[in-house]
């Protein structure tokens, strides 16, 4: 080969840019792993990962710097390329975070009517947004990257392959780790929400490859409304299409995305948003903090499972993901007059969780 026809400047470019988004993540501790204990369920404990401690605030954090490295040691981007993604929020706010980190342009195309926060968030990271419906996202998206002659970085499809899911310190390995000293180390059932079933899908494939824990513990994702996921899941038809957005930022999808990986997963429960939202206003009297809408549908799917092991007379454990603050979201599931505007009843949810507090149905 003719070494002068190599690019050693990129080459060291690429080089610095992995080391600084290491260095970062050396610099981050692990996050917390939260017990609560319910007097309703004497017997099963609920675990919550609090994934909102990242410093862009969500679960999302840990798929943009896999994205990005995915991306730096595939030869996809250089000191000048500008990095574009399809996002509801969340994911866009992180990697408009690591595109800040390493100098590079970052644009988003959102969903119209993502909450304001969001946008505000990834403009506070020094990215730009772009706003247009929902099925348009990924065109859009497309569209840009070609114009621009940047990189697209594809989250519902890379999600699932961006992370080593044997270990490497991935979400389920810490989760696991953190469990250990407990007195159901190896939690009945992991619950989680699906965006685009990348964490799912490393959450599943950990638990099939060490062999302790596929022994005792399962996956559950919990599907909201207005997403395919949970009607995939049943019928195995990958071409199934919606035409609403979910109401639920950063889980449910319309149509089946390429990470969404529906063998590894053991059960699927779909959560109505009411439900959802009152979790999250049950979790803020409970923790004293306020919680995203993802975090409810994950909780209300934990709550019911342990009350199927309540009724079982089966002891054990719960563990699912708060998956970020609820800060983001004061104009929406915090609002009254928001939640009256969707025609969301609250109240018989709530009612229904409190009896995980007295020891009723729940």
């Amino acid at each position: 080969m003719d070494i002068s026809h190599l690019d050693w400047d990129r080459r060291r470019w690429v080089r610095e840019a992995v080391q600084r988004i290491n260095a970062d993540f050396n610099r981050s501790a692990d996050t917390h792993l939260i017990k609560v204990d319910l007097p309703g369920f004497p017997d099963q404990t609920l675990y919550l990962k609090d994934e909102s401690t990242h410093p862009t605030g969500s679960l999302k954090h840990r798929l943009a710097r896999s994205l990005y490295l995915f991306a730096l040691c595939n030869g996809w981007i250089g000191p000048d390329t500008v990095i574009v993604e399809s996002s509801s929020g969340s994911t866009a706010v992180s990697e408009a975070y690591f595109a800040r980190l390493l100098g590079l342009r970052f644009i988003a195309v959102v969903q119209e009517g993502v909450s304001r926060s969001k946008i505000d968030q990834i403009a506070f990271y020094g990215g730009e947004t772009r706003a247009v419906p929902p099925a348009d996202i990924y065109a859009e998206a497309q569209r840009i990257t070609a114009e621009l002659g940047g990189h697209y970085m594809d989250q519902f499809t890379y999600a699932e392959r961006v992370t080593d899911w044997r270990g490497n310190n991935n979400i389920a390995e810490s989760l696991f780790s953190q469990l250990a000293m407990e007195a159901h180390a190896l939690p009945d059932w992991v619950v989680m929400s699906a965006g685009t079933g990348g964490t799912s899908a490393t959450i599943g494939r950990f638990i099939r490859y060490r062999c302790d824990i596929a022994a005792k513990t399962s996956l559950c994702v919990a599907d909201p409304e207005n997403s395919v996921f949970y009607d995939h899941y049943e019928t195995g038809d990958p071409d199934i299409r919606i035409g609403t957005k979910s109401r639920i930022e950063g889980i449910g999808r319309p149509r089946v995305e390429a990470s969404f990986q529906p063998n590894v997963i053991d059960r699927m429960m779909r959560v109505p948003d009411a439900a959802s939202i009152a979790t999250i206003h049950w979790l803020q009297g409970l923790l004293g903090r306020r919680c995203g809408g993802s975090t409810g549908t994950n909780v209300w799917a934990a709550l019911n499972l342990m009350k199927e092991m309540r009724t079982a007379g089966q002891s054990g454990s719960v563990a699912t993901l708060i998956c970020d603050g609820g800060e983001r979201y004061l104009d929406t599931y915090y609002d009254p007059a928001w939640i009256a505007s969707q025609g969301l009843d609250l109240a018989p949810h709530l009612a229904h969780l409190e009896g995980a507090m007295s020891g009723e149905a729940a």
